[in-house]
């Protein structure tokens, strides 16, 4: 299997550095290309100017050559002579119009000579599926799959599978292993290289419906999730471009460790969000309790919202009579009446009925002019619901709303509150989500993150939320119904991939089940896939953190890893000084190439910024990794959902545990901090270790 080569001139090594350089000079000429475009005698108008020229830089940038990026990381040897559209799908970019080769690099990226034929074939088209999905069992008319390996950006080694050879031994991918095992310093990577068959199943999902990943630690679901968006932006561009893309993260360290990935991709467009980042309609300067965030983000707060918006409307006992030149023209309140109930019976948005109330009157009023012998026409009706008495009659009936305000009353008028949530929430309920202190004004009142999804459901009762093409929600165990709700919004026209794992959910509200999750972000039809295979945690490490999972999440099965690294779990008593052996095992631990994580409890911070500061050891906070040279990371526990080290030293787990409102998700926030070593983890402790580690 494995075809070790020396690079002299006559080896094959050296014929595919030869590929490998010309293919970057082709991309090289791609890109002058596009920078020598000249629109000047294409462009109708400025603003169409403006576009073509927005359009090429995008183009330009996509096209840029990352030196330490390999360009190809495979080829496949077919059989037979493939079809020219299983080099790309029709509109995905630059695709080769009359190939029909036997032999495909497969990289990053498409790039072509100057004869329109490919060199290197995109990892998203059709053809390179193979490369993934291609196995000794059905080898999908492949005779050799060839891996790369390179160092430093330069190719430097590679291997072969026979896979139509039945003679040839099966064994395991060195270069397999070593690219997924390589040190890991600065932001994610990318893993277009090591792609596995049930990743790219999910990865190549239709666009049209939405997927949910449940993913043990190391399963590769938020690189999953992320190369799905360049895959579907690939295969749909047209169509994503317009509505638009979205990824949504737990915080801004998470974002900030991912945000690479998609631009290695050429993937450069991808909007990057936290829940709160979208829901930013007031600024939040408070704090709930956890049984009050618990309850502003149930499900029942939705109707309690609806009733509360439409609170307002009245039906009118009066007529509504308008003035035209030396007639008036009465509308009786019966009519009324029957205008506003048969609007509020629709269920619309309140803001669109309310500009259709108007209208609706004003027709009424023209019937009645017709009766009486006049012939209006449509800027008649306008005029008539532009009236003084038309307006006056809509105020009084369907007032405006304001979401920010009636939200506020909501929180601060025990009356009103318990009118809108009769039959929904206890007395004991109502009082703990009313403010002790309201505050003078809005932009004053003690605004909290569940208040916000609070005022960002009222927004949409009035008007509606754009809807995207396509949202990734990563982390999505940890997020409330109100929260699943505001994300539906975003992609009510569109599809989702829904990335979690049940196992930590450490939020108060955290998921019970992804059906229920999946019917409060409105997708109930969605497909489940589970992800159990780690390609990143070591299995001794694996194994020993799903000593928690019975604890945590009964229903789980204990995810299996592909990497046996014995001796990368090391668990140490030491009663008698413990920050100094937690500084010298995260001394030990950068005496090895990559990151090391040191993981605290959040109380426990300030002790060990001042631990470090004392001997002289630089460190970073979560999301600054990507512009400082040190490679060790200070890490409160809360924030490291989502990342990973090569070396994570995890200081007292007892005091992560009892950071947490209750044991369950204490013991959830301890099972995040042991899966996030990539090649060893450390434990140090004082006290005795939780009962459920054995």
């Amino acid at each position: 299997m494995h075809s070790p080569a020396t690079p002299d001139a006559a080896d094959p090594l050296q014929r595919e550095r030869d590929h490998l350089s010309s293919s970057r000079a082709a991309l090289r000429a791609m890109r002058e290309d596009a920078q020598s475009l000249d629109i000047s005698d294409v462009a109708g108008s400025w603003v169409t100017a403006a576009v073509l020229h927005n359009q090429i830089q995008r183009r330009i940038a996509a096209l840029a050559d990352l030196a330490h990026t390999p360009l190809f990381f495979g080829r496949l040897d077919f059989l037979h002579a493939h079809v020219p559209d299983a080099v790309g799908p029709a509109g995905a970019g630059d695709t080769a119009t009359g190939a029909t080769r036997e032999r495909f690099y497969i990289g990053r990226r498409h790039v072509h000579d100057d004869q329109g034929d490919p060199m290197v074939i995109d990892w998203r088209a059709p053809v390179s599926q193979t490369f993934y999905q291609a196995s000794r069992k059905d080898p999908m008319d492949i005779e050799r799959r060839r891996r790369f390996g390179y160092t430093g950006g330069e190719l430097t080694a590679y291997e072969d599978e026979h896979l139509s050879d039945p003679a040839e031994a099966e064994s395991a991918s060195a270069l397999l292993a070593a690219e997924i095992e390589k040190p890991r310093v600065g932001p994610m990577r990318d893993i277009v290289a090591t792609i596995q068959p049930e990743q790219d199943e999910i990865v190549r999902a239709d666009v049209g419906g939405t997927v949910c990943v449940q993913g043990a630690p190391g399963t590769g679901k938020t690189a999953v999730g992320l190369h799905r968006v360049a895959f579907l932006l690939y295969a749909h561009r047209e169509r994503l471009a317009k509505a638009g893309t979205l990824v949504i993260g737990p915080n801004t360290s998470f974002l900030s460790y991912i945000e690479q990935v998609l631009p290695a991709l050429g993937e450069l467009e991808v909007a990057q969000a936290t829940v709160q980042d979208l829901v930013a309609h007031v600024e939040v300067r408070g704090q709930d309790s956890a049984q009050a965030a618990r309850i502003k983000g149930d499900a029942r707060m939705a109707e309690v919202l609806r009733r509360a918006v439409r609170s307002g409307i009245t039906l009118p006992a009066e007529p509504c009579v308008v003035v035209r030149g030396s007639r008036r023209w009465r509308v009786p309140a019966y009519e009324l009446v029957e205008i506003i109930e048969e609007l509020s019976a629709r269920e619309i948005r309140y803001g669109a009925a309310m500009e259709a109330l108007p209208q609706r009157i004003a027709h009424a009023v023209l019937l009645k002019m017709e009766q009486g012998g006049e012939a209006p026409d449509d800027r008649v009706q306008d005029a008539v619901a532009r009236s003084p008495q038309v307006k006056a009659t809509v105020r009084a009936c369907w007032p405006a709303v304001d979401p920010a305000k009636l939200v506020h009353r909501l929180l601060t008028d025990r009356d009103f509150l318990a009118a809108c949530a009769q039959d929904l929430l206890d007395e004991r309920e109502q009082a703990a989500i009313l403010w002790a202190k309201p505050g003078r004004s809005l932009k004053t009142a003690p605004w909290t993150a569940a208040d916000a999804v609070l005022v960002d459901e009222a927004n949409d009762l009035v008007r509606r939320t754009p809807s995207l093409g396509h949202v990734v929600l990563d982390e999505a165990q940890d997020l409330s119904p109100m929260q699943y709700r505001a994300v539906g919004r975003r992609c009510s026209t569109g599809s989702a991939t829904v990335l979690g794992d049940l196992a930590q959910g450490t939020t108060p509200w955290a998921t019970a089940s992804w059906p229920e999750a999946l019917h409060h972000l409105g997708k109930p039809g969605a497909h489940v896939e589970e992800l159990t295979t780690g390609f990143r945690v070591p299995g001794e490490v694996i194994a020993y953190a799903s000593r928690l999972l019975p604890a945590i999440a009964p229903g789980l099965a204990p995810a299996t890893s592909i990497r046996d690294a014995e001796g990368s779990l090391t668990i140490r008593h030491t009663p008698d000084d413990l920050v100094g052996s937690v500084v010298a095992a995260c001394r030990a631990a950068l005496a090895h190439e990559g990151s090391t994580g040191l993981i605290v409890a959040d109380a426990r911070i300030a002790r060990y910024e001042a631990a470090l500061a004392g001997e002289g050891l630089d460190y970073l906070t979560p999301g600054t990794e990507t512009t400082a040279e040190s490679r060790l990371t200070l890490v409160p526990a809360s924030l490291a959902k989502g990342l990973e080290y090569d070396y994570v030293v995890l200081d007292e787990p007892a005091a992560v545990v009892a950071g947490e409102p209750d044991e369950r998700t204490g013991l959830r926030r301890l099972y995040v901090a042991l899966t996030r070593a990539v090649s060893g983890l450390t434990v140090l402790h004082a006290e005795p270790l939780p009962a459920q580690l054995g």
